[in-house]
């Protein structure tokens, strides 16, 4: 499976980015799973529901199966968090794996980046930067791709060529 980071500072728009991109690569036939990293604790399921009290009860695992769909959850019990590639690895096949966070990790990324969000621009020091997804005209000293953030047909292009891509 072709991964692409969707990487960038709080505030920058990954999110808007991906929610927009996914729907335009699956219309162009392109089949997407995601990454989240979260930075917290965070939950994925509702107080007083039996998969959060089976969770919470102690299970490692708890998967929930409904005609709709099925989700496996897992608590790490004080073990280490899996890598990214561990993570991945879990995933079934697609076309692309969008992995939104994992800012500093050694995979390719597009970064996200508005001047207005007053962070650095990681393009300028992370060889793993493939192209900036940006509202700025001019990025001095960037040797990657610049791509209009509002142009989700641009990025889309440059994600299929990224991943090479072929109907």
């Amino acid at each position: 499976m072709k991964l692409l980071g969707i990487a960038g500072f709080s505030g920058a728009g990954k999110t808007t980015l991906v929610t927009k991109l996914i729907p335009e690569l699956t219309h162009r036939g392109v089949s997407v799973s995601t990454v989240k990293h979260a930075h917290h604790n965070f939950d994925v399921d509702t107080p007083g529901k039996d998969s959060y009290e089976h969770r919470h009860a102690g299970a490692m695992e708890v998967l929930v199966s409904s005609p709709q769909r099925w989700a496996l959850m897992h608590e790490h019990r004080g073990a280490a968090e899996p890598s990214l590639d561990e993570l991945v690895a879990k995933l079934s096949p697609v076309d692309v794996v969008l992995v939104e966070g994992w800012k500093f990790g050694d995979h390719k990324k597009l970064e996200v980046f508005r001047p207005s969000v007053a962070q650095p621009l990681l393009a300028r020091d992370d060889p793993n930067v493939v192209a900036v997804a940006t509202d700025a005209d001019n990025l001095d000293g960037v040797r990657v791709p610049l791509l209009p953030i509002d142009d989700i047909g641009a990025v889309a292009d440059f994600v299929l060529s990224f991943i090479g891509w072929e109907r």
